[in-house]
């Protein structure tokens, strides 16, 4: 959303995928529109000539109105809605991005205005147009309300808040956007129960992805996401493979670790472009950024090292755990899978992130029920770090054939 302000008025443009608006699907937190009970209508939507969706756009505006908008001294500002641009319809298995513009009229006086923002309608960058200096710039990761904006001049933004608050951005990309991401990372993990190994790596890799990140949000570097996306998933794909044919950390990968960091920093720069970042308190708002990255890698990390401890502490007295182990695995084949199962037979679909949260739950149970039958390094690495490599590499290879070919 840009925004321009006058002492009279406020001028909005704001590009958006508004299917999922008309549809009705609750956007907050959900990372695929066909995860939802609404996604038919959502395809329905897509498939529209440009003429039709923006009728139904205009149509569903006075209910929109109660979720965009906005505030003055506390008093809800009617907005009225100009131009609006659809593209034609492409490929309807992907999202087209809708232009609209709405104007509004602001009360006498020099109070400042505050945009809303409903969750529903998901994240949404603002950024005040129309300055000379730089203008207000903020993030609504889950709606909510921006800052107050001045009718006239720039808002001096502080910089630890810029701080603050991009750091739960970079978190939100890894947990629980950054599935690929993720991946690599648990690849890293699973070479070895050993620490050192596990800190080379996430050293290389960090470094790398901080300068990637740095140089192209900075528009020093640019690649297309085209080429980006699809390395990153091939990326995903020999960590899980080395991981299977290697006996441990081999002297060339820290190097391979480093040059995919290299791409993991190009993919989250370009997420990071579509926030808006603006030049005022840039480097605060990047090392925000980058700090949430590292924080939510730490949290991945850290379940992966709970499993492992876990497993470690029951070295040498596997015959004892085979029992617990049953039950684990028992849950994860058959507990969750039926409890899921149930709930669609009263009607309860898997929407938003509960198919992959099932999903997850039953692979980590499944790898605990194994970790607790290994009975050493090798016998962890059979039952644990193999298959869990070896189904990492499989979704990487997914993914790379998805983002070439699909």
């Amino acid at each position: 959303m840009d925004i321009t302000l006058s002492p009279t008025a406020a001028d909005l443009e704001v590009a958006a995928t508004v299917e999922p608006f008309l549809a009705g699907i609750d956007l907050d937190g959900l990372n695929d529109t066909n995860a939802s009970d609404r996604s038919d209508e959502n395809d329905r939507l897509r498939a529209l000539p440009p003429a039709e969706l923006e009728a139904a756009f205009r149509d569903a505006w006075p209910d929109l109105q109660s979720e965009i908008g906005l505030r003055v001294d506390g008093q809800d500002i009617p907005l009225e809605l100009g131009d609006v641009s659809v593209p034609e319809v492409g490929n309807v298995e992907l999202p087209r991005t809708t232009t609209f513009t709405a104007t509004a009229q602001l009360p006498e006086g020099d109070a400042p205005v505050v945009v809303t923002w409903d969750s529903r309608l998901g994240g949404v960058a603002v950024r005040q147009q129309g300055l000379k200096q730089e203008g207000y710039t903020a993030y609504l990761s889950s709606g909510g309300e921006t800052a107050e904006i001045p009718r006239e001049g720039a808002r001096d933004e502080n910089w630890a808040l810029s701080l603050l608050t991009y750091i739960p951005v970079g978190f939100e990309h890894i947990v629980p956007l950054g599935l690929d991401h993720i991946l690599f990372v648990l690849g890293l993990f699973f070479l070895s129960t050993q620490l050192r190994p596990l800190l080379w790596q996430v050293t290389a890799f960090t470094a790398a992805h901080t300068v990637t990140l740095a140089l192209a949000a900075l528009g020093i570097v640019t690649v297309p996401a085209a080429v980006v996306e699809p390395l990153i998933a091939a990326s995903i794909v020999y960590v899980g493979v080395e991981n299977v044919l290697s006996r441990g950390l081999s002297p060339w990968r820290p190097f391979i670790v480093l040059l995919f960091g290299l791409l993991h920093g190009l993919g989250f720069a370009s997420v990071l472009a579509e926030y808006g970042l603006g030049s005022q308190n840039f480097v605060a708002k990047l090392i925000g950024f980058n700090l949430g990255v590292e924080i939510g890698q730490l949290a991945v990390i850290a379940v992966g090292f709970i499993l492992v401890f876990a497993a470690m502490r029951e070295f040498g007295r596997a015959a004892e755990q085979r029992g617990r182990a049953a039950i684990y695995l028992a849950l994860a084949f058959i507990v969750v899978p039926a409890v899921f199962g149930l709930f669609a037979t009263f009607g309860i679909t898997l929407d938003g992130g509960l198919l992959p949260l099932a999903a997850l739950v039953a692979v980590l149970l499944g790898l605990t029920g194994a970790a607790l039958a290994s009975e050493g390094d090798e016998s962890y690495r059979q039952n644990v770090a193999n298959p869990a490599s070896i189904l990492i590499a499989l979704v990487g290879a997914y993914w790379f054939v998805e983002r070439v070919f699909l």
